[in-house]
């Protein structure tokens, strides 16, 4: 599992190597990697070190230094740098006479195009936004490539939030750990690729990080993989309320990701009964949960409707003594009667987007989504799955994780059915709430990927075909 940490802890990080190591070291290992990234960058695009064109946005503080640095490397190699102080002339001075030294210059008047663009103009401890002179420098250079030195300058570090003018790289050389605002909000939209410099920060960070990643090994480890004893039932048996009359597709896409999961055995109870029978042989259909037998886990809400009919099946699942995943209409429901979580005691997993968060919580989630997850998370006691290009998943007792596997395809109708069932089965087979919403979550942006490689457009129901194939993917690290 990795993780994000937050700005100050990773100041107390730096704060307790520094003593340990020779002055200026952590600078110096910095700028070593970042200079190492940058002209690998421009062995691509021109093709060559020598003669290419770069310029450094510096900001007066450590940030700047180790964009200067890695820029007196560069110029070290026969790049042609022009460095300019962003805010007055305040620079880091031992920084900026070493570039000097190397044949780089401070101007006020920088090319207006260049090859490589280092944004050093704020670090971890800036506030968001820019520096009138960065934004408009920023806005007038046409830059090939635009760097963030550990953060690009202007984000809220913390919260991924961008509530002002921040930089925009094409690639983010992080120092030691991922931050918050590499993975959460539009900061991590505006991070690009991201990059590590170990720097040696890892043995004084904390060990358990705000915000969580998991990766296919955490996946692999949680899966349960069924025994030479197990049967059909034993595997897990998922429940799926879902659909109606005027919606039944969504009801085949949710049991489609259902199918896909590890559970053995998919009840189907709804008015869509019949699409079902059509479409998804396997499955076990009746007309309502009542009617529909024992189950481990249920997914109630998507095209469900929000009538009196929706309401009963809802009120019925959530009488049931298993885990349950609300999504879509379901969630609506809880919106207008939220009487009805009233004694519910076993998990739950709510997968809303944003507009249905809204409905739940009486407010939009805002800038800080991983607040906003945990706040409703902890108000229902419930895990919570909140859906965006970067999926975050909070647990009732505050846990964050967020998802690193999202693609924007996954923006397409009936893929959050899909995701449902599939949530439902991890949850039938006895996986806990918060571990089935992250291995969901990543396990449908492999499969979206996957259905995305050679074509130009991607369905719910390409996505819930490409489940499978991922999953055994994952798991096979863990074989």
């Amino acid at each position: 599992m990795d993780g994000a940490w937050s700005s100050a802890a990773v100041r107390r990080a730096e704060a307790e190597l520094m003593p340990r190591l020779p002055p200026g070291e952590l600078m110096r290992r910095a700028a070593a990697g970042l200079a190492t990234v940058s002209a690998r960058l421009l062995r691509e695009t021109p093709g060559h070190v020598y003669g290419a064109t770069v310029v450094v946005l510096a900001g007066p503080g450590d940030n700047g230094g180790d964009a200067l640095y890695a820029a007196a490397r560069l110029a070290r190699r026969g790049a042609a740098v022009h460095a300019v102080p962003v805010m007055g002339s305040r620079v880091h001075r031992l920084a900026a006479e070493d570039l000097v030294r190397a044949g780089g210059r401070f101007t006020d008047r920088p090319p207006l195009s260049c090859d490589l663009l280092l944004d050093g103009i704020l670090g971890i401890g800036g506030r968001p936004g820019l520096p009138d002179r960065a934004a408009d420098l920023l806005a007038r250079i046409d830059a090939a490539r635009t760097v963030a030195v550990d953060v690009p300058s202007g984000v809220d570090v913390d919260t991924g939030a961008v509530p002002a003018a921040a930089v925009s790289a094409d690639l983010t050389v992080a120092f030691g750990a991922r931050k918050p605002c590499h993975v959460l909000g539009e900061a991590a939209l505006r991070t690009g690729r991201l990059e590590f410099v170990d720097i040696g920060l890892a043995p004084y960070l904390d060990p358990q990080p705000p915000v969580q990643i998991p990766d296919d090994a955490d996946i692999a480890a949680w899966w349960r993989r069924p025994g030479p004893e197990d049967d059909k039932y034993t595997r897990g048996v998922v429940g799926v309320a879902a659909g109606s009359q005027r919606y039944p597709g969504a009801a085949v896409l949710a049991v489609g990701g259902a199918l896909a999961g590890p559970a053995g055995y998919v009840r189907y109870a709804g008015a869509a009964a019949e699409a079902v029978r059509r479409k998804r042989a396997e499955v076990v259909c009746t007309e309502a949960v009542a009617e529909a037998g024992r189950a481990q886990a249920w997914l109630v809400g998507p095209g469900l409707g929000t009538d009196e009919r929706g309401l009963a099946e809802l009120r019925a699942v959530l009488d049931l003594p298993v885990p349950a995943v609300i999504d879509a209409d379901g969630l609506s429901l809880i919106g207008e009667h939220p009487s009805v979580l009233a004694g519910r005691t076993e998990p739950m997993v709510l997968t809303p987007h944003d507009r249905e968060f809204e409905r739940l919580y009486g407010s939009p989630p805002g800038d800080d989504r991983a607040a906003a997850a945990a706040a409703i998370a902890k108000r229902l006691n419930c895990t919570v799955l909140l859906k965006g290009h970067h999926t975050v998943v909070a647990a009732s007792d505050g846990t964050v994780h967020v998802n690193p596997t999202g693609r924007p395809v996954l923006a397409t109708a009936g893929s959050g059915d899909v995701l449902g069932g599939f949530l439902a089965s991890l949850l039938a087979t006895g996986m806990d709430g918060a571990r089935a919403a992250v291995a969901a979550a990543f396990l449908q942006g492999r499969a979206a990927r996957a259905a995305e490689a050679g074509r130009g457009t991607v369905t719910a129901s390409d996505i819930a075909a490409a489940l499978p194939a991922a999953i055994g993917s994952v798991l096979a690290c863990g074989a």
